[in-house]
């Protein structure tokens, strides 16, 4: 059973089990100066030399660029400091998926206007009441879709369709006005404390979902104003790829994917949850504190993450950072986990072991970090001993990959 979040181990409730491990074997590797030999560690059966997986993405390239789109997207906390818990986010790899976050009768305008990929992140002000996937009546919840479509014109007449498809859901529809963005097409149902907009840009459609405690119109444009400004800005900030370069979009691009240990590197390939390299936001989407998780991911100087079936790596600036981004996440993964004595043989490395209050259906046992110079490698299992093996053989990828 795999048991990891939909946000992958990273985002999710991190720590290291760094367990100590020692043997002999003929990996590949020499003993540097200060370092240990990684020939030492006892790594099982995982594949520890150094590796490149194929380049192109070819007819995964839109989702390459849907992975890349999470920096397209603000983080709930951008649009307001009291947007403090990240309700995740989602790769939105064809209109199927699209429709989730808008209304069904969208579908067939998503797909006569050829959409390319979307980008999906939300984030409220209070957590969503346990066991449930939707906010309290009471919060205030921002849901941003960012869709990429062909060319400008595309983009332009999607936004039109979509919102006429989407006000004609029901009769008791009204459209509102933005005085601050005069193009944004906008619209609530009188009485009901939500509202919908779709404003163009470039080639991207921005779909907006605000949900407040209180039906005022006037109140929910000013949501919409403010949502859409945070927005606009970090879509700016976003350089696309040009639809003609999107097949040829790397894989694993900084060779980050290759740092990953997992137990069989043949068959893999890009995948949102499974196999993906990832910025700054898609950290921040899931977070409990936002603000927090934006502050260490600062600190620490991070500059990217990859998963690969449910390991991960990720870089930061320099050596410096990795201890500050170990210790960090160590400290935020609550009250499910407690410190397990780490491997011996693995410097720097931290663990950590799901208790009573965790849960086990959903979380691993065992999560252990590993830092190595610029690195910072998770691992995760339900077994003791393969979770040893992991985070030796963690430690020993990342040093034969620099």
């Amino acid at each position: 059973m795999v048991r990891i979040s939909r946000v992958s181990t990273v985002t999710a409730v991190i720590a290291v089990v760094a367990a100590a491990l020692s043997g002999c074997g003929s990996l590949a590797g020499t003993a540097v100066p200060g370092e240990i030999d990684v020939r030492s560690l006892a790594v099982g059966d995982f594949p520890v030399d150094k590796f490149s997986y194929p380049s192109d993405g070819d007819d995964d390239g839109p989702m390459l660029e849907g992975i890349r789109m999470s920096e397209a997207v603000v983080t709930s906390n951008q649009v307001d400091p009291a947007l403090k818990f990240g309700r995740g986010s989602k790769v939105l790899a064809d209109p199927a998926a699209a429709i989730g976050f808008l209304a069904n009768v969208s579908e067939p305008v998503l797909k006569n206007r050829k959409m390319v990929v979307g980008y999906a992140a939300s984030g409220a002000d209070l957590d969503d009441p346990e066991g449930q996937t939707s906010p309290e009546s009471g919060a205030t919840a921002i849901t941003v879709v960012a869709l990429r479509f062909p060319d400008t014109a595309a983009a332009t007449a999607a936004a039109e369709e979509l919102e006429d498809a989407d006000i004609g859901v029901s009769p008791d529809n009204r459209r509102l006005r933005s005085e601050k963005y005069p193009d944004a097409l906008v619209h609530w149902r009188p009485g009901v404390a939500s509202v919908g907009a779709f404003l163009a840009q470039d080639e991207f459609v921005i779909s907006l979902f605000v949900q407040r405690p209180k039906a005022d119109s006037k109140d929910l444009v000013s949501w919409v104003d403010k949502t859409l400004a945070a927005q606009l800005a970090q879509l700016g900030r976003f350089r696309p790829t040009p639809t003609a370069d999107i097949a040829d979009l790397p894989v694993d691009p900084e060779n980050m994917l290759s740092r990953v240990v997992v137990a069989d590197r043949a068959g893999q390939v890009p995948d949102p949850d499974r196999f993906a390299v990832y910025g700054r936001n898609y950290l921040i989407d899931s977070a409990d504190d936002q603000p927090a998780r934006a502050r260490l991911l600062d600190e620490s100087g991070f500059e990217s993450t990859a998963y690969a079936d449910g390991s991960s790596v990720a870089r930061v600036r320099d050596p410096a950072g990795a201890p500050i981004l170990v210790d960090g996440l160590v400290e935020s993964t609550g009250e499910a986990y407690e410190p397990y004595p780490a491997v011996a043989g693995v410097p720097g490395a931290k663990c950590l072991r799901l208790n009573a209050q965790g849960d086990p259906q959903h979380q691993y046992r065992f999560r252990c970090f590993v830092p190595y110079k610029r690195y910072v490698g998770v691992v995760s299992s339900d077994n003791e001993s393969e979770v040893e093996q992991k985070t030796a053989a963690q430690y020993a990828l990342l040093a034969n990959s620099l």
